[in-house]
């Protein structure tokens, strides 16, 4: 009869313990997937493995020789076209807006390609070496091309550089920057701020994103994605991208990166964009208290890890760090700690998947560490046994201080009756 009445006591702790609220062993989420047992996929891909990209690949190469444009400025010397030969010809020395130095006078190139130049025919200059027009300019004056025969072949002609191409765009930065002030010819730093966007004028030959991020403040700092995005202001033949093109700047070694000139080639009108990573975080629930926690960029983060960094009670008799307290153990034999983990992550279809973490086993074994990824929830709690473990340490400690508090008061009373 005695044996058939052993398992009350425990019946009795786990109804207690239940009536009580004790989470547990009312978990909701403490049945997921041990770590071992995941596929692949679920695990995602360690950050550690990225590595950063040769910047380099986002510098555009600049042709030899420089071809001309809409927008270009030359400056061009012709004798009796122009100007009288006896006329001083303008001297253009570098400044701020422009580093070449150039003599003659100044033509532009227009919208259609081609330049202006007195008592000659329009002359199309689009897609020619400065070396080009020059021959061009004095092939037409000589008559060399069939018309008449303005300048003798010996008259001097020549043509420089005077100015390039500029192309206006437009960069949204959302991460914490120093601000430029100044964007042409050394820029002034401002003060930092935080959601910049502004627009720079990048010379022909340089309007790649290279120089644009150095315009800016340099690579996108740690509260940013480690990529670039591009919105085209007109698509280009042949797209495929629709207008829209990111460029990663760290990746996997072992992958190839697939990036072409004409990617990171800025034109009139484009907006490069520094997405900001706020929604790159992890939460955590239960024991370890409630919050949201920002995930490193450029390194892994384990579970382990990642309780450490919150404060969570490890191997400490389940005191939690981030509570006011003026101890930091338990007295006497303590309380089990919390070794159950469990992870919520989001898989592709939407589906939310419960992996089960035991802190007992991550703890000497690494392969059960998992990592967390953006979006994870972790809900730190106790297993069932260790709970009632927990209560019944409780219980007895505090009956055992009754006892002798009773104990005390009882010969305290009889001494003094009994003088």
């Amino acid at each position: 009869m005695l044996r058939s009445r052993s398992w009350l006591p425990v019946a009795f702790v786990a109804v207690a313990a239940l009536q009580g609220g004790c989470a547990a062993l009312s978990n909701p989420v403490a049945d997921g997937i041990p770590v071992r047992r995941l596929p692949p996929e679920v695990f995602g891909q360690p950050r550690a493995s990225l590595k950063q990209i040769d910047l380099t690949v986002l510098k555009q190469r600049e042709p030899d020789p420089y071809r001309l444009d809409k927008g270009d400025v030359l400056a061009v010397v012709a004798e009796d076209l122009i100007a009288p030969a006896n006329t001083p010809l303008p001297v253009r020395l570098p400044d701020a807006t422009s580093p070449l130095a150039a003599t003659g006078f100044p033509v532009p190139v227009n919208d259609d390609g081609t330049i202006s130049i007195p008592r000659l025919p329009p002359l199309d200059v689009r897609g020619k070496s400065v070396t080009d027009v020059e021959r061009l300019i004095q092939d037409t004056a000589t008559g060399k091309r069939g018309g008449p025969e303005l300048l003798k072949p010996t008259a001097r002609i020549a043509v420089q550089l005077l100015q390039k191409r500029t192309y206006a765009v437009t960069v949204v930065r959302e991460d914490v920057q120093p601000v430029p002030t100044q964007l042409v010819g050394g820029a002034v730093q401002g003060t930092n701020r935080r959601g910049n966007s502004f627009t720079i004028r990048l010379p022909a030959g340089e309007n790649d994103v290279l120089r644009a991020l150095n315009a800016t403040g340099g690579p996108p700092g740690l509260d940013a994605k480690s990529e670039v995005t591009i919105l085209r202001s007109k698509r280009l033949p042949g797209d495929p991208t629709g207008g829209l093109v990111r460029i990663p700047l760290r990746v996997d070694p072992a992958v190839p990166l697939a990036v072409r000139e004409e990617d990171i080639t800025l034109r009139d009108g484009d907006v490069m964009v520094i997405e900001a990573r706020d929604t790159e975080v992890f939460y955590v629930a239960g024991v370890a208290g409630s919050r949201q926690i920002s995930l490193p960029r450029d390194y892994d983060l384990d579970v382990v890890q990642a309780l450490t960094l919150v404060g969570a009670p490890l191997v400490n008799g389940g005191f939690t760090q981030n509570a006011f307290i003026a101890q930091a153990v338990n007295t006497g034999l303590g309380s089990p700690s919390p070794v159950l983990v469990t992870i919520l992550r989001q898989g592709r279809n939407g589906q939310q998947i419960p992996i089960r973490v035991d802190l007992n086993r991550a703890l000497v074994d690494r392969r059960e560490r998992i990592n967390i990824l953006p979006g994870d929830i972790l809900v730190m709690q106790e297993r069932p046994g260790d709970a009632i473990a927990r209560y019944l340490t409780q219980t007895i400690r505090v009956n055992n201080a009754v006892q002798t508090f009773q104990g005390g008061a009882i010969i305290g009373n009889a001494t003094s009756n009994n003088p």
